[in-house]
């Protein structure tokens, strides 16, 4: 069935290698929500960003959304904007 809209979270997750455990903890326990995760931060030779960025298309369900991004925020260090796209 197809989707009725796109609900894309955007987690900027400071202190990754602190909050990794928290935070895996959580996708882990909502991953049947998660359509798409996509896991951003900078890196190169010898340098590895500790902050980063996960983008996350969720199913259309608004509550187990809005749970994720509840639980993610609760963790300090971690900032959910959300992002939705109605389809006609």
């Amino acid at each position: 069935m197809p989707l009725s809209k796109h609900i894309i979270l955007g987690v900027h997750i400071t202190d990754r290698i602190g909050h990794v455990d928290s935070v895996q903890h959580i996708l882990t326990e909502h991953g049947c929500s998660i359509r798409t995760r996509l896991g951003l931060h900078e890196a190169e030779a010898g340098f590895c960003s500790p902050n980063g960025l996960l983008l996350l298309e969720m199913t259309d369900d608004d509550s187990a959304a809005a749970e994720l991004t509840s639980r993610l925020q609760a963790i300090e260090g971690v900032e959910v904007k959300t992002m939705v796209f109605d389809h006609p």
